[in-house]
């Protein structure tokens, strides 16, 4: 039915948990096939499983692809008209159905859990898990009463997944959503097919210029952190030769939903969004991943980035940061109404974002550790390309602290920058700092030198913000332990030196024949998804392109052996796809 020869790694022992009928909370990356953990049962059984999304466009896609393969799958939601929830309501009192989709909120309407109770439920399958617990970095109350609806459901097999969940969140899922003790599968966090590149901010759209040229013609995403920053960048990518869209909510429906249909159909647009988008598409061959302003947390940065190279193939990504992006969102955390256990988790969280920006090594091996994996150094992103040099930086980062405590502690990075490199100015003179004991005291450095290293300073948390209102920056305890000896730090050498444009060693090699191949398979495509109303992914993936340009199939049995074509893909789609490789061979 799939057309896949074997599972991906962990699948199948998760298939095999479920079919035999144990409660199972998976915590797998993106990209890795958690939605056929929960397909696979449901087809096999031939009973209904419920599935609980916190997306309407994530259920839409799901039910199309399943009908596609011949599945009898159906959503209710707020978007369908009241004849499709009707359609969905028979077919499921008709015993028809093996999969339905349905938001936390339709879930636990009036009516539905005892419409369940009779339809032959096998099993509640929860998408996005991590939204149960409040220590998830996307904590959603609606989520919070999915135990209870479980329990009203009369003993269905209750099956959790999520692709990001530490180990306070996995305890929080279990003992909220489940009766007994699941089998918790924890599976590798890496995806070794994304590469990880950060870098200062300094002239952005120039960066993003740079990284979007090595990308000329694929997919991605530039995430932006406000709703006018999509509208730019959008109209600046254009201007620079892309197929570029932007969404935010801000905008008009229709254009939204136009925007959303043209990125999901569409090969070689570069969506500029904000990160919302990025949750609410399924879209497999996302070969980018840009952020053009800080994410909120390590799980953020980790569930925005997979969304790039869902179907397995190389994919980049790009994360630009600086002072600025960390000050605003300490910010954003101190000024949330927050318990205070809660606020102290939510800084440490950033603050762990933060050393990830400013890894002195590997950034894999940083960000693994963070959920608790060990790595070796991947050799591939860009501090392991870079080669970037790491020092004591124990007695600069005294003269940083000092300055800033000499001064009064409310002064920010150019001022500092000034004191210590002696450069006198009105506002030094009128404050009298020109005559303090560090000031010239750093001028073995330049002003952008002094600059990082106090970044790094801020990153670690020996210094934050002094003021919500005007700035500038204080010692934390931290720093004190630094500024008096009891402590070191460790800085890096900016700027990386550039990475090089180079073809990933995962990459597919295709020679210039295949090439072409490939170019008229991806028309076949697009002209059948455009006739059908679909996503092009939904034909056929690009991994599944690859396979049929480099094997050139002549035959429906030959179309069999290429990977993700199935027995129903192939009667409807085999022979159209068959003649496109022939007219491109003449």
């Amino acid at each position: 039915m799939f057309g896949y020869d074997d599972f991906r790694p962990g699948q199948a022992e998760i298939i095999a948990a479920v079919l035999a009928g144990e409660p199972v909370l998976a915590v797998m990356p993106t990209g890795s096939g958690k939605s056929i953990c929960y397909q696979l049962p449901a087809i096999l059984d031939e009973r209904l499983t419920v599935v609980v999304s916190p997306l309407i466009a994530l259920m839409r896609d799901q039910v199309q692809q399943m009908r596609l393969l011949g599945v009898a799958a159906m959503t209710l939601n707020s978007q369908n008209d009241a004849a499709e929830n009707a359609q969905a309501r028979r077919a499921l009192r008709a015993g028809e159905l093996r999969l339905l989709f349905v938001s936390p909120e339709r879930l636990l309407m009036e009516g539905l859990i005892d419409e369940l109770r009779g339809a032959r439920l096998a099993r509640l399958a929860i998408d996005e898990a991590h939204c149960i617990s409040e220590w998830g970095h996307d904590f959603r109350p609606e989520y919070r009463e999915l135990g209870r609806a479980a329990r009203l459901l009369g003993g269905a097999q209750v099956i959790a997944f999520t692709a990001t969940a530490d180990k306070a969140t996995r305890a929080d899922i279990v003992r909220r959503l489940f009766d007994k003790e699941p089998r918790v599968f924890l599976h590798s966090f890496d995806r070794p097919n994304i590469e990880l590149n950060f870098a200062v901010k300094e002239q952005p759209r120039k960066q993003l210029s740079r990284f979007l040229a090595r990308h000329k013609g694929d997919s991605g995403i530039v995430y932006c952190g406000s709703r006018k920053a999509t509208e730019q960048l959008a109209a600046f990518f254009v201007s620079e030769g892309h197929d570029a869209i932007a969404y935010h909510a801000g905008l008009d429906h229709a254009v939204r939903a136009r925007n959303q249909d043209r990125f999901l159909r569409e090969d070689g647009v570069v969506a500029a969004a904000t990160i919302a988008f990025g949750m609410g598409v399924n879209k497999p061959d996302v070969r980018f991943f840009a952020h053009a302003d800080m994410p909120s947390s390590v799980e953020s940065y980790y569930q925005e980035i997979g969304r790039a190279g869902r179907d397995g193939l190389p994919a980049d990504t790009l994360t630009l940061y600086g002072l600025d992006d960390m000050a605003f969102r300490r910010r954003q955390i101190d000024q949330k109404e927050l318990p205070e256990e809660r606020r102290r988790v939510e800084h440490a969280r950033f603050s762990a974002l933060a050393t990830l920006c400013e890894a002195p090594s590997c950034r894999r091996q940083t960000l693994l550790a963070y959920f608790d994996e060990e790595s070796p150094a991947c050799g591939r992103c860009d501090v392991c390309l870079g080669k970037v040099a790491v020092r004591d930086g124990t007695v600069e980062a005294q003269k940083v602290l000092s300055a800033a405590a000499r001064t009064g502690q409310r002064f920010g990075a150019a001022y500092l920058a000034d004191i210590l490199t002696g450069a006198a100015s009105e506002t030094i003179a009128r404050n009298g700092h020109d005559s303090i004991k560090t000031f010239g005291a750093g001028k073995e450095h330049s002003k952008t030198v002094w600059s990082s290293i106090i970044r790094q300073l801020f990153a670690v948390g020996a210094l934050e913000s002094a003021s919500a209102e005007h700035g500038g920056f204080a010692l934390t305890p931290k720093g004190e332990e630094i500024l008096f000896g009891r402590e070191k730090v460790a800085l890096r050498d900016d700027p990386i030196k550039p990475r090089e444009p180079r073809v990933s060693r995962d990459a597919p090699a295709l020679d210039a024949v295949e090439d072409g191949l490939l170019a008229a398979l991806k028309r076949k495509r697009r002209d059948l998804a455009r006739a059908e109303n679909v996503p092009a992914f939904m034909i056929f993936a690009d991994r599944t392109l690859i396979d049929m340009a480099e094997r050139r199939p002549a035959t429906l049995e030959d179309l069999r052996r290429v990977h993700g074509v199935g027995e129903r893909k192939i009667a409807r789609y085999g022979e159209a796809f068959l003649e496109a490789l022939e007219e491109a061979l003449r």
